[in-house]
């Protein structure tokens, strides 16, 4: 766990990934289309991944993409869509 929070707080949003999941992707891009630069880590592209991906599951995150702002964990797709993390600017709160 300690390089998932080494990692979730290197930029104010993270967003852990696969590259072949379309959920990963369109998080992706929503976060960018609103002009944030997350930080993106390719669990299936890293050495190390697995771990991480396991390790994102003991923290409550059991899907990907697993999303942090702030370095708090918001969760996955699900919660990102139920959260509004533009419209209320939870995105710039948490990244002060």
């Amino acid at each position: 766990m300690e390089r998932v929070t080494k990692l979730a707080s290197e930029r104010p949003v993270v967003i852990f990934s696969n590259s072949t999941c379309c959920m990963c992707h369109t998080i992706k891009t929503l976060f960018c289309d609103f002009g944030v630069n997350p930080a993106v880590h390719e669990l299936d592209e890293m050495p190390g991944g697995r771990e991480i991906e396991q390790a994102l599951t003991r923290a409550g995150c059991p899907t990907l993409p697993a999303v942090f702002i702030g370095g708090e964990i918001v969760g996955g797709a699900n919660e990102v869509s139920d959260v509004d993390v533009f419209g209320d600017n939870v995105v710039s709160s948490r990244s002060k």
